[in-house]
């Protein structure tokens, strides 16, 4: 039975670089995909292979705002059910109940579509943060 492998990186290896070291690697770092200069460190000291694709900063760009936009719909979301859970309390008048029950099915159809928004800029997320 093969023993579990841990992958924890818990050993720190310091350098010292010159100012144009230290900007080439930078230079170098920032012509990869990847997200952390101790990654691209890594894999460039172990021969791995990496990516050497430029990002794309509207695209960059692009995500961060659906992923603020994700957040301001769970917000709306959750202030839009409470204000709903307050008006389920008004007993008073007849015909406002009435268009209570007919507004929760249209309440459903919007928070349908607010998760299915939340769901594809969630899964976009994943992959381009990868």
């Amino acid at each position: 039975m093969m023993e579990p492998k841990n992958n924890n990186k818990t050993k720190i290896v310091g350098i010292r670089l010159t100012p144009n070291e230290y900007d080439k690697l930078q230079r170098n770092w920032k012509e990869t995909t990847c997200r952390k200069l101790s990654d691209y460190a890594r894999r460039k000291l172990f021969d791995k292979t990496f990516i050497t694709t430029h990002r794309n900063q509207s695209l960059d760009d692009f995500m961060a705002e659906m992923i603020r936009l994700r957040a301001e719909l769970n917000s709306v979301g959750n202030n839009f059910n409470q204000a709903v859970k307050r008006l389920h309390t008004i007993h008073q008048i007849a015909e406002f109940r009435e268009w209570l029950l007919g507004w929760e099915l249209d309440k459903k159809i919007l928070f349908n579509k607010i998760e299915t928004i939340k769901d594809k800029i969630g899964k976009i997320a994943e992959e381009w943060l990868q």
